[in-house]
């Protein structure tokens, strides 16, 4: 069918040149079942008319959409993993497929892959993806959408037909292919490689493609103030992705320097969990054995991947300079949190003063009382306007031990949005909507052993209508 007249394409990376990816090709599957198509964000990419075949051809056989790369583009990159430099990274089992633009704002937006097969990069791997793991991301991608987190959009997954042998997995597993929707694959990891390489050119040929391409608005004549400017920016971003994790209750579990995008969207949902009850300990790979991606110690890993960012610039800007840029990280992660506090709360924000009182008696609270914590968020949205919802809650108890009181004394200085849903309908529940391991495991059984899709379905719809009542993604 022909492309909605919106439709744009770009080719925008190729201009980087053969220095910065391998052109590749994808892999051939024997068989292509779609489990899951993104229909809101294809409409925001002018590919909402395509037919079920068509969208198998493109995003199951890989055939190139119009106007976009004729060849993927694997992308090189290096990265620390687990804080110990890893100089044979890249893409290893994806590409990027395709670059689009919003219908909406205009932005760039990346299709890239997962699962699609062998590439330059692949060490001996067979560049494949298991189907619980495209369904885990499918799942994480859409509750942190939700939940207000600038993440990447799971854009497709088809089923393949191969089976796979995983050491994490019961064996033989089911494959499939992933793409996903980013404003940009740029991670932390592509500079950190032209700096191990000592290609000085290169870094400044990314730095300005990524500024033009992505941050027009931080240009600057000199060089030293485009990289100083550009750090400024990441840091702010990332802090702010950084906050967003710790207001969703979200662990990703893998916070290498490659899976750090510098435009501060949350993205590459491997080993991933949401806190059943606050636990600054909790984690979320069975193979972070000292909890150095810990929920409570995702900032401070942050910004230890930010200071490897800021070393890939010291062949062109001065060290004082850089450092000043990384100390505005924990202000801006102080701000960004009270401010997605607030968001999650459908709260209209007050004085810098009275967010971080309230934000941090929330954190005291949930701390002290392990009280369930999306329940708390779903009970109080909205503040002390949604107090006879918070009475009916099987959390109620715990909003008359003193621990609460705290928390109930800062609200009394906060009013709702004026667009805060709470006569929804979502908000007529007991409980919430929830995506808790227990939870993803129930419906991977559902798929496994019977190939049963509805509990996957019926689950993405319940996160669609909490979505809607807590207006909280990117429309």
């Amino acid at each position: 069918m022909p492309l909605s007249p919106s439709y744009r394409a770009s080719t925008g990376h190729q201009e980087l040149g053969a220095d910065f990816y391998d052109i590749v090709m994808p892999a051939r599957f024997p068989a292509h079942l779609l489990r899951h198509r993104n229909r809101r964000w294809a409409a925001r990419t002018g590919l909402e008319s395509l037919t079920e075949d068509e969208w198998v051809r493109h995003f199951g056989f890989f055939e190139p959409l119009p106007g976009s790369f004729r060849e993927p583009l694997a992308l090189r990159y290096h990265g620390h993993q687990f804080r110990t430099y890893n100089p044979y990274l890249g893409d290893g089992r994806g590409f990027l497929f395709a670059q689009l633009h919003d219908t909406r704002d205009d932005r760039l937006l990346d299709l890239g892959t997962k699962g699609s097969g062998q590439t330059p990069w692949s060490r001996h791997a067979d560049g494949r993806l298991t189907l619980k793991g495209g369904v885990r991301e499918v799942l994480a991608a859409e509750m942190l959408e939700a939940l207000g987190v600038n993440t990447s959009k799971s854009f497709s997954l088809v089923e393949t037909g191969e089976e796979l042998e995983r050491s994490d997995e019961p064996s033989p597993a089911r494959s499939s292919v992933l793409v996903r929707l980013s404003h940009s694959h740029i991670r932390i990891g592509t500079f950190q490689r032209l700096l191990y390489l000592d290609e000085t050119r290169n870094i400044s040929k990314l730095l300005d493609h990524t500024i033009i391409t992505y941050l027009p608005e931080i240009w600057r004549d000199s060089e030293t103030e485009r990289a100083t400017a550009f750090l400024d920016e990441v840091c702010r971003r990332v802090a702010r992705m950084g906050a967003q994790w710790m207001a969703a209750g979200f662990v990703h579990g893998v916070l290498n320097t490659d899976n750090i995008n510098v435009m501060g969207e949350s993205f590459d949902y491997g080993p991933w969990r949401f806190l059943p009850i606050y636990d600054p300990a909790f984690t979320a790979a069975y193979f972070d054995e000292t909890g150095l991606y810990a929920f409570g110690r995702q900032p401070d890993a942050l910004l230890w991947n930010l200071f490897r960012l800021a070393e890939c610039f010291l062949p062109i800007a001065e060290q004082s300079r850089l450092e000043a840029s990384l100390a505005a990280f924990e202000p801006v992660l102080h701000r960004e949190f009270a401010a997605a506090i607030l968001r999650r709360l459908g709260l209209r924000p007050r004085s810098p003063e009275q967010n971080g009182t309230l934000a941090r008696s929330l954190w005291t609270f949930l701390l002290s009382t392990k009280a369930p914590f999306e329940q708390t968020f779903f009970d109080w949205f909205g503040g002390l306007r949604s107090i006879e919802r918070a009475r009916r809650s099987p959390s109620s108890s715990l909003y008359s031990d003193a621990a609460f009181q705290p928390f109930r004394t800062a609200l009394e200085e906060f009013e709702p949005l004026a667009e805060a849903a709470l006569d929804h309908a979502y908000f007529a529940r007991e409980r919430p909507c929830t995506m808790l391991i227990d939870e993803v495991e129930g419906l991977w059984e559902s798929i496994a052993s019977r190939d049963d899709w509805s509990a996957f379905s019926a689950k993405l719809a319940e996160t669609e209508m909490m979505a809607e009542a807590y207006g909280l993604r990117d429309t």
